[in-house]
């Protein structure tokens, strides 16, 4: 057998012919060239006449050990009569301006899924920024091309990348539990570009849309799937009325500032706030210290816990009847935040309550949520919203990344 035949299995590129080989100060140089004669546009990888011969240019490939390889190769550019324009011919080993082999980024890429990429920088011998850039760039190769053609159940939320209000829209399959789509910003033009990209016909087939109540969301979805059942997420109904119960407390405390009645109410707020089963022993003492000493803070944690328990129920006309009771309640209690809270919930009844039929949260979506708060405080923060797009997709778009390993198990007698 050959070297060079050796050094192509070696090296494990397709469609590439190794024509020498030289060791040299940067490592050990293999000189390639692709199979095809008639050089391809780097772009459209349509053939096209020679417009002229550049200098030779080397791509990293993965080391043998210690020892870093590099592909050596002359590119020519291309005349392209489809673009209509000169570029750099494709190379069968590397991506359109790339300076590193297919298999060093899907390595790379590997790793960074399951990795920081500080220890990516250290493991490949990379900048830090360059292992971004190829992050970058392998991200939108690897998702797949059909991730907007089934979808029914979807998600929507949006999540801080940066300070001074910098966020990302996501949107979740509620059905595989992947991020399918992502854009800088959280306006009602950023969710219309999603519902743009799908097209009518296949907005037509989303069924069920999970969200908080964002008016710029709900906006969007009006207007773009008009036919989706929206489903506002029940623990962000909940969530609202613990700020109305916080806003309560406090409220009473500044009228209560230095009498003896604060006291009571000192201190009490991760009682009101926490669910009863979970409350401590000194917790459940302030609780009734309240229930004793003032009224008008207990009703507000009344109405609270009412509001959560009309979301357990699992018969829609009961949830629907002791709802209506519910915002009567609330409507009359004389307590200003719970007034205001009840006319928000009565424009929207029909969508929080479509969890009683349907039983979708945006649980999943706010799960994924955590995910990007890890890939965030692995990355220390991203500058740019394109970087933590790529890495969101990255590990949570379900993308399969084939790494170049080893196919065959080590026996274990060795």
């Amino acid at each position: 057998m050959r070297i060079t035949t050796i050094f192509k299995r070696l090296l494990g590129v397709e469609r590439t012919i190794v024509t020498g080989m030289a060791f040299e100060a940067v490592g050990f140089i293999i000189d390639v060239k692709p199979r095809w004669k008639k050089p391809r546009c780097g772009i459209c990888n349509k053939k096209g006449p020679i417009y002229d011969t550049q200098q030779p240019r080397l791509w990293r490939h993965l080391s043998f050990g210690r020892c870093r390889i590099w592909l050596r190769y002359t590119p020519r550019r291309v005349q392209c009569p489809y673009c209509g324009a000169v570029h750099v011919e494709a190379v069968p080993w590397a991506l359109h301006a790339s300076r590193f082999t297919r298999d060093f980024e899907n390595m790379v890429t590997w790793q960074a899924q399951r990795s920081d990429k500080t220890t990516v920088q250290h493991l490949m011998g990379l900048n830090w920024r360059t292992v971004g850039r190829i992050i970058g760039r392998v991200v939108p190769l690897l998702r797949d091309k059909k991730r907007l053609d089934e979808l029914y159940v979807i998600g929507v939320d949006e999540i801080s990348y940066r300070k001074n209000h910098k966020y990302v829209t996501l949107v979740m399959d509620h059905i595989k539990r992947h991020i399918v789509w992502a854009r800088e910003g959280k306006n009602a033009d950023t969710l219309k570009a999603f519902f743009d990209e799908l097209g009518p016909d296949r907005c037509r087939q989303i069924t069920i849309i999970t969200m908080d109540m964002s008016q710029a969301f709900i906006k969007a979805v009006r207007e773009k799937a008009p036919t989706a059942q929206i489903i506002f997420d029940r623990f962000h109904v909940q969530q609202l009325t613990n700020n109305a119960v916080d806003d309560v407390r406090r409220s009473i405390m500044q009228e209560l500032a230095g009498t003896d009645e604060s006291q009571f109410i000192k201190s009490s707020r991760w009682a009101l706030l926490k669910n009863p089963w979970n409350l401590s022993r000194k917790q459940r003492a302030k609780l009734r210290d309240v229930q004793r000493e003032n009224k008008r803070l207990y009703r507000a944690y009344l109405l609270k816990e009412e509001l959560a328990r009309i979301m357990d129920y699992l018969q829609p006309k009961r949830a629907m009847a002791a709802m209506m009771e519910w915002l009567s309640w609330a409507s009359r209690s004389k307590l200003r935040p719970f007034v205001k809270l009840a006319r928000t919930i009565r424009k929207y009844k029909d969508d929080i309550l479509a969890y009683i039929k349907l039983r979708y949260t945006n649980g999943p979506t706010e799960a994924l949520n955590n995910k990007a708060r890890l890939i965030q405080r692995k990355a220390y923060g991203f500058h740019s919203a394109n970087s933590f797009i790529a890495m969101m997709m990255l590990c949570c778009g379900g993308i399969d990344v084939d790494a170049p390993l080893p196919n065959q198990p080590v026996s274990t007698h060795i």
